[in-house]
């Protein structure tokens, strides 16, 4: 069977595999975001209330801007050998190389794969898929699983699921945000969720050289002659001038995506290897982003999605912009 027809498994069968081992391994994607965290911090204390085993792998760390959260010290780098786990679960993470040869190796005694995920470009690596594309967050279908199949949801679980769910939704205000999403905070506030002192957390302990990065972005701004795509660009030489970390970037997208009248945003960073990566934002569902970002390998939404291609960034903007301005040509079009 190929990976992409491998069909979802469901709740219970995900439920009898956690019930029915005692080591894990958990994994997020490189570079992580507060879903991609969150997402392993909930599921890893809910098995270690149910007396499992439980290591938490990311093959960059624990960013700095989510180390408040409860129990995030636990989070570490792959060590140099594979860890004793009878079962690896890929959380948030829509193809197996994008969790990183390191994880990937410290993974690689686990003799079952759970892929859970709400990339609609997931390729159902897993010996157990658990993908759903409407979810606005991983964060979401771990809140239901662990509720549905009534598993433990101590402290830590309940602020990691808040925290995935409210970063991966613009803070509750992205089009995927559904009444469900809201249903979760309910019920996570009523569980003894303190919603300001989280919200503050996440939102309001910036470090001064992130403005310091906005500063230098907004220099290289730029829009199309109609005004409906907007992009800016970071690169290597200033990352290491500032001394930015992976995360000092995340979520200075929605910056440009909230201008008037822009459609898509790009965001274009030159890494230290000569890969530039590229995340994409589209306020338009005709506008699908996704379908560009898999043009050049990547994936992701329909309105949220990102690349990491060859460089050198010149070439690869002009390839990646030329591809958005077609799609925006169709579209208008068709209007």
């Amino acid at each position: 069977m190929s990976e992409s027809s491998n069909p979802n498994a469901t709740f219970a069968q995900i439920g009898a595999v956690l019930r029915a081992h005692q080591s894990f391994v958990i994994l997020s994607h490189v570079r992580p975001d507060g879903d991609a965290i969150g997402s392993q911090l909930a599921l890893g204390f809910t098995l270690m209330a149910m007396g499992k085993s439980v290591r938490l792998i990311n093959e960059d760390g624990l960013p700095e801007n989510l180390a408040f959260l409860p129990g995030a010290a636990l989070i570490e780098l792959p060590p140099a050998a594979p860890v004793d786990a009878e079962v690896a679960i890929a959380l948030d993470t829509g193809t197996k190389p994008r969790l990183g040869d390191a994880a990937l190796l410290a993974a690689s005694k686990a003799q079952l794969w759970l892929n859970i995920d709400h990339h609609v470009s997931n390729t159902r690596f897993g010996d157990l898929n658990l993908i759903d594309p409407l979810s606005p967050a991983t964060g979401q279908i771990l809140y239901e699983l662990i509720t549905q199949l009534d598993l433990p949801l101590p402290d830590e679980t309940r602020d990691a699921i808040y925290v995935a769910v409210s970063t991966d939704t613009g803070s509750f205000q992205y089009p995927s945000t559904t009444a469900k999403t809201y249903e979760l905070a309910a019920d996570l506030t009523r569980r003894g969720l303190d919603v300001g002192t989280i919200n503050s957390q996440t939102y309001d302990e910036q470090p001064y050289r992130r403005l310091e990065l906005m500063r230098a972005l907004l220099g290289t701004l730029e829009r199309t002659p109609d005004g409906l795509v907007a992009h800016w660009e970071l690169r290597d030489q200033l990352r290491r001038e500032l001394a930015l970390r992976p995360e000092d970037s995340e979520g200075l997208i929605d910056v440009i995506r909230a201008i008037r009248g822009v459609r898509v945003a790009v965001f274009f960073e030159e890494l230290a290897d000569g890969k530039v990566r590229i995340s994409m934002r589209s306020k338009d569902r005709r506008l699908d982003v996704c379908t560009i970002a898999t043009m050049f390998g990547g994936g992701g939404h329909a309105l949220a999605a990102g690349i990491r291609m060859p460089g050198p960034l010149v070439q690869a903007k002009a390839r990646v912009l030329d591809a958005i301005r077609h799609r925006v040509a169709e579209v208008m079009e068709d209007v």
